[in-house]
């Protein structure tokens, strides 16, 4: 499967709310980039990977597993890959790591890409559901906060990694700004999260996706300024991602938040979590948690 090279961004502060110019424009850029050959190419890959999804979901309505395998202090179970992480950087792949689906999803939205994190050496990766039926991201950010609080229970880290798909990202990102989830998340990664909405959300009238259309209440709250915000975002974003219209809603500047935007070209919407650039962009980002923020532990690039 052909993979895009992410495009690292700035880091960015405050941004006014979208206009309707900016949103007009920004629409037909969009629809421009998806008549290019690439985006075709990558239109045949979503489609395959969603007919794939289609068929794992059942199985994603059961309760994620806690965790990854737990093996003590041994390691040559392990492959060259992870044995290298966890002598380089014991601390770094422990750190636990909650994965979060978006609208209507479950938790196997990301059987790719849990795989890919357990191969590159993370020892720790949990999965949550959060009911089909929620109504507000305000609910499902307090049953993320104690989701949470469980993890850190149970494996004795006083601050983990989230990676959120979609909605899930906006419900992470309401917890981390909102709700002090700061205290708890190190690291935040959105992939085509709604950062400042969608006009998809128009497509479906419901109390929920009224709160992802650009200018919601819900989206000015959550895009006010966050300032001493500890949680680092990382906000993956595809330049042809066909539920986040325009596109780059699902990139972040936010006043308060350390935040790194990170651009895919001609990527759908449900192939996001499960490009080998974009987990080995996630892999790397999260051995990289000292106070710097310099990488402490390597990870080997594994996605060719």
């Amino acid at each position: 499967m052909a993979t895009q090279q992410p495009h690292d961004g700035d880091l960015a502060t405050g941004d006014p709310a979208p206009t309707s110019a900016s949103l007009r424009s920004g629409v037909v850029d969009q629809a421009r980039r998806m008549a290019t050959t690439q985006a075709m190419v990558f239109a045949a890959v979503e489609l395959v990977w969603a007919t794939t999804h289609f068929s794992l979901y059942p199985f994603g309505t059961r309760s994620p597993r806690r965790g990854g395998p737990r093996h003590g202090y041994r390691i040559e179970h392990l492959n060259p890959v992870r044995r290298g992480m966890l002598v380089a950087g014991l601390v770094e792949s422990g750190t636990p790591i909650l994965l979060l689906h978006g609208f209507a999803d479950n938790h196997s939205i990301f059987t790719v890409l849990r795989r890919g994190l357990l191969r590159r050496g993370f020892s720790r990766v949990f999965a949550m559901n959060y009911s089909v039926r929620t109504r507000d991201v305000r609910t499902a950010a307090a049953q993320l906060a104690e989701e949470v609080e469980a993890i850190v229970e149970e494996t004795g880290y006083e601050r983990i990694h989230i990676v959120a798909h979609s909605l899930g990202g906006v419900v992470a990102r309401y917890y981390v700004t909102r709700l002090g989830g700061d205290e708890r998340i190190h690291t935040l990664a959105t992939l085509g999260a709604p950062h400042t909405g969608t006009l998809a959300a128009y497509l479906l009238p419901t109390s929920l996706t009224r709160q992802l259309r650009p200018g919601s209440a819900l989206m000015q709250e959550l895009n006010e300024p966050a300032p001493g915000c500890r949680t680092r975002i990382i906000a993956f974003w595809s330049d042809t991602d066909e539920v986040i219209v325009p596109a780059a809603g699902a990139s972040l500047q936010q006043e308060g938040v350390e935040v790194t935007n990170v651009r895919l070209r001609g990527v759908g919407h449900l192939s996001l979590p499960i490009l080998p650039t974009v987990v080995h962009k996630i892999a790397t980002s999260l051995v990289q948690i000292d106070s710097e923020g310099n990488q402490t532990a390597s990870v080997t690039d594994i996605s060719a």
